[in-house]
């Protein structure tokens, strides 16, 4: 259980920080409105405090995030950039998840 809560945050809090620097990215190169600076500045506000809500120590929880950042990085190239993923794309999430969850084993000892 503790797994599944864990990794359902750690998939929100990289969905906050990705929109909170997707929003920007789209205002200077795509020609966006300067409009989207307020919800990204609210996105990454929330992504700052989805990171506090770990019961581990910070360096922990940001090793252990980012390896799901990366998966969910991945998953946002496909899904918003339209781009299939490649062999190495997912080989390498698959290691990052793995890694993810040998640092989240530790959290209990």
């Amino acid at each position: 259980m503790l797994l599944s809560k864990t990794l359902l945050l750690f998939f929100i809090t990289a969905l906050t920080e990705i929109v909170g620097c997707f929003l920007p990215y789209y205002w200077l190169r795509k020609d966006g409105s300067i409009w989207l600076l307020i919800p990204a500045a609210l996105s990454l506000a929330a992504f700052a405090w989805l990171l506090t809500l770990h019961p581990a120590a910070s360096g922990r929880v940001y090793a252990a995030y980012g390896c799901v950042y990366v998966v969910t990085a991945l998953l946002w190239l496909r899904v918003v950039d339209g781009i299939s993923l490649t062999l190495s794309d997912v080989t390498g999430g698959t290691v990052a998840l793995i890694g993810m969850l040998i640092i989240i084993n530790g959290w209990a000892k």
